[in-house]
């Protein structure tokens, strides 16, 4: 994983059932995923360019992630980001399906016992959400915690793995209500958020 501004970056939205999300990369890896359901989608530049071509296998993989019938990812993936950026971004794709790792644990992994707040940071600028999975990452008491996507969305894919965090931080009709839309929609429906 590494960063090349060399080559011509190309583009390609798609629906999901988390939103529209935007793929731009090379035409042999992805560097970027943004979500863009929030009120400020990214525009991509001029000088990018716009072309399916490059994310048919990403666009396929995460299809297959969303109907549950992927648990990892094989992509060719250069995201840009510090040394210590990148230590942390290749950590989070150690991190199992359906698991959740808090900020201090990872830290720890690291070799940086009390580095969670760095860790933190590392995790909040990952240019590849959902395949870089950040969104395992929790608070040491097992909340949830800050995701660029919103939490909202944090808590559907979380759902969508089963893990154990999400049981334990809803109710029954909570856990009831998060749950995934078809591609095209906004937003995944979940319980009114109040104050996360």
């Amino acid at each position: 994983m590494q960063g090349n501004t060399s080559r011509t970056i190309f583009w390609h939205e798609i629906d999901s059932p988390v939103g529209r999300l935007l793929l731009a990369g090379h035409r042999v890896a992805l560097t970027r995923l943004y979500f863009q359901a929030g009120p400020h989608p990214f525009v991509p530049p001029r000088d990018w360019r716009a072309d399916p071509a490059p994310f048919e296998r990403a666009v396929a993989q995460l299809a297959e992630y969303f109907t549950g019938t992927r648990r990892a990812f094989r992509l060719h993936l250069e995201p840009e980001g510090t040394p210590f950026q990148l230590s942390v971004w290749r950590a989070l794709r150690e991190i199992r399906y359906g698991e959740t790792l808090a900020y201090g644990e990872l830290a720890r992994r690291l070799g940086h016992a009390n580095g969670a707040r760095a860790v933190g940071l590392a995790n909040g600028s990952n240019p590849l959400p959902i395949i870089v999975p950040c969104h395992r990452v929790i608070g040491a008491d097992g909340s949830l915690t800050g995701f660029g996507g919103g939490l909202y969305i944090k808590r559907a894919l979380l759902a969508l793995e089963g893990a154990a965090c999400v049981s334990d931080l809803f109710s029954a009709q909570e856990r009831a209500s998060v749950r995934l839309r078809s591609p095209g929609t906004a937003r995944p429906e979940v319980a009114p958020d109040f104050g996360d």
